[in-house]
């Protein structure tokens, strides 16, 4: 592999913006980065949350550095976003590298103009033909049915009796997520599950799939509801600031039914327009709590106070689904971006990206903060990190 001349420099620092939270980029990244000559800078303690120590990520050009120091460097990577009186940290025309999501947060746009920054959105980086070369769609499915089946047992007590009906399974979108969970749901969300439950000889998993256009008809859904177990959310909407589903709606599940939100779109009810959740009235989860049950105290502090929740059922909702196991999502993450971050270091930073370059700089472009619309571009789905 050929060393870059004059490299720029590489700044690695944490992102654990609750306790859960325990990713970060692996020694192998930084290992990848080092031989093309480039120098990084990783933060002290960056990947202890998965049981590693600074001396797995020591070697030549690495550089064990303060919270401060990994951010004052050319380009700045970091899988989730930073909070906005972070950006500051960064010098005047460096690049950050993170999950921005441009297209429903304008306020990024505004704050990283304002300073001056380069930016690329990891969630805006995709493929000629639009698909996203950076996503774990996979993970968030499997790891939100995981949870939903977790939370099932404990609210269904004759899941696991002999002669029980077939678990009964809405998948509501069948865009990517939505194959993962029709594939997951099918399994329980666990392939150890799965073989446990075969091996007990029980009836398995009936999934059916509802698309747009009969999530608003009412008597449909109605019917639906009643008949369904595990109500899963991975639609992508046209119309943000309506919910498919309103919380009366969510009265006609069954008591013990778990609803499994994959989308996580957050309320920004002072947008313009607001955004609302797709299914009114349920909490936004984190890695820090991803499991809702009807009592929980918890339950409405992501909900404004003017959002219904009377209809309320057990609830597994993560904005970071692939968090829930760290270390194959930051393997699968590092595959997918060293190419990139290879492109990006080889043509000398974001100002010699060239929009009709070779495949990985065409993707690169699209994707940046120079490409974008501007912070009044809006769209129906955040991307999940």
């Amino acid at each position: 592999m050929a060393q870059i001349p004059n490299p720029l420099t590489l700044g690695l620092p944490r992102m654990h913006k609750e306790r859960g939270e325990r990713r970060d980029f692996l020694p192998s990244l930084v290992r990848r980065m080092t031989k093309l000559g480039v120098e990084v800078y990783v933060e002290s303690g960056i990947g202890s949350g998965m049981g590693l120590t600074d001396a797995d990520y020591a070697g030549p050009g690495v550089h064990v550095v303060d919270h401060q120091e990994a951010y004052r460097q050319d380009v700045v990577l970091v899988l989730r976003s930073p909070e906005l009186d972070e950006y500051s940290k960064l010098e005047k025309g460096s690049t950050l590298i993170s999950m921005l999501h441009f297209p429903t947060r304008p306020r990024r746009i505004r704050r990283l103009t304002e300073l001056g920054l380069e930016a690329i959105s990891l969630d805006s980086i995709e493929d000629d033909e639009g698909r996203r070369l950076v996503e774990n769609m996979r993970a968030v499915a499997w790891n939100g049915l995981e949870a939903a089946f977790d939370t099932l047992e404990k609210t269904e007590p004759t899941l696991q009796d002999s002669g029980r009906p077939p678990v009964r399974v809405t998948v509501m979108g069948a865009g990517m997520v939505g194959k993962h969970a029709v594939e997951a749901a099918t399994k329980y969300g666990s392939i150890e599950r799965s073989k446990a439950y075969r091996q007990k000889n029980l009836l398995g998993v009936e999934v059916t799939v509802v698309g747009r256009d009969l999530t608003s008809h009412w008597a449909y859904m109605k019917e639906r509801l009643r008949n369904t177990d595990v109500l899963v959310d991975a639609t992508q909407r046209s119309n943000p600031t309506v919910p498919l589903i309103p919380n009366d709606w969510l009265g006609w599940l069954p008591p013990h039914a778990v609803v499994c939100d994959l989308v996580v779109d957050p309320y920004v009810l002072e947008g313009n327009p607001p955004t609302v959740r797709s299914l009114e009235g349920i909490p936004r989860g984190d890695l820090n709590q991803y499991v809702f049950l009807p009592d929980d105290p918890n339950w409405t502090k992501t909900v404004p106070a003017e959002i219904p929740t009377k209809h309320r059922r057990p609830t597994v909702t993560c904005y970071s689904w692939p968090g829930v196991h760290p270390r194959p999502c930051m393997e699968l993450y590092e595959e997918q971006l060293a190419p990139m971050l290879e492109t990006l270091f080889t043509r000398g930073g974001m100002e010699n990206l060239r929009p009709d370059g070779d495949f990985f700089e065409r993707a690169l472009f699209r994707a940046s903060l120079r490409a974008w619309g501007g912070p009044e571009a809006e769209s129906s789905q955040e991307a999940q990190d």
